[in-house]
């Protein structure tokens, strides 16, 4: 499980100066419990490739970190990784993933994982680096992207072949490349296991990660940047996005366009069985 924030601006910007340095100190405060590593992903330019560092240190004990959320780029991402049971902390393990010119980073996970290395060629997981869940959710979107489809299309595909096998997981995420910052926001029926609601009951953070911990949101700054972010952090004008959504953001005008995961005539089809 994991912390993810986003950003679109008009002209090169750090995460910083976008949403406050309070909003990031709220953010690294989250490391008690998302301190499994970390990572960034910047676009500079539409057109550009991302430039990502990740870490299997916390956050907010890494020096690394805060030149990260100051460096000046035209999309961001930042992810707090809080690991999965029986997955290594490790640097391979870290998110955003960077392939084929895009840059991914989860929040959730896919179990069992049989069901998903079996959507995988033996060449694409030839391909893996690390042993995560993610990783692999990753290759099915790239897949995609290997055919044809542009980032936002390939994530709509990617995650609508992975919601038929995973009902109830969270498949959020964001996705960066050099024309879009992709939102996944696909969580309506995903809880936390008993385990973490121990482990997050017994920490001192925002009340959201028990309500709404895969929530994910999105504010229009003044000068019309647009943040995305998981629950549990930031006082900004916070609106959902659509449950069950993939929302593409424009970096070159910083348009939102948001697709549901069930297609028209899917619910057109259900509709009839229904009658």
């Amino acid at each position: 499980m994991c912390r993810l924030l986003g950003l679109v601006s008009a002209a090169p910007r750090s995460i910083t100066e976008a949403v406050g340095p309070g909003t990031v100190r709220e953010f690294l405060s989250l490391t008690q419990l998302h301190g499994d590593g970390w990572g960034t992903a910047h676009v500079d330019a539409v057109g550009g490739v991302p430039d990502v560092r990740v870490s299997a240190g916390s956050a907010s004990r890494d020096a690394a970190f805060d030149p990260e959320v100051q460096r000046r780029a035209l999309g961001s991402v930042v992810h707090l990784r809080w690991a999965s049971a029986g997955l290594a902390v490790q640097p391979e393990n870290s998110h955003p993933f960077l392939r084929d010119g895009v840059a991914f980073a989860h929040n959730g996970s896919l179990r069992p994982f049989e069901d998903l290395d079996d959507l995988l060629s033996d060449e694409e997981r030839a391909g893996l680096h690390g042993t995560t869940d993610s990783e692999r959710y990753f290759a099915v979107v790239r897949r995609h992207l290997r055919q044809g489809a542009d980032l936002p299309a390939a994530t709509l595909a990617g995650v609508r072949e992975l919601r038929a096998i995973y009902p109830h997981a969270s498949l959020n995420a964001l996705l960066l490349d050099g024309t879009h910052l992709v939102a996944v926001h696909a969580s309506a029926s995903s809880t936390l296991p008993a385990e973490d609601v121990d482990e997050i009951s017994r920490l001192d953070l925002p009340g959201e990660h028990l309500e709404d911990y895969f929530g994910l949101r999105h504010a229009r700054l003044d000068d019309g940047a647009v943040v995305v972010g998981s629950t549990g952090f930031g006082g900004l004008d916070w609106q959902p996005l659509l449950p069950e959504s993939v929302t593409a953001i424009r970096l070159d005008d910083r348009s939102l366009h948001t697709e549901p995961l069930e297609s028209p005539a899917t619910e057109a089809a259900d509709d009839r069985v229904a009658v």
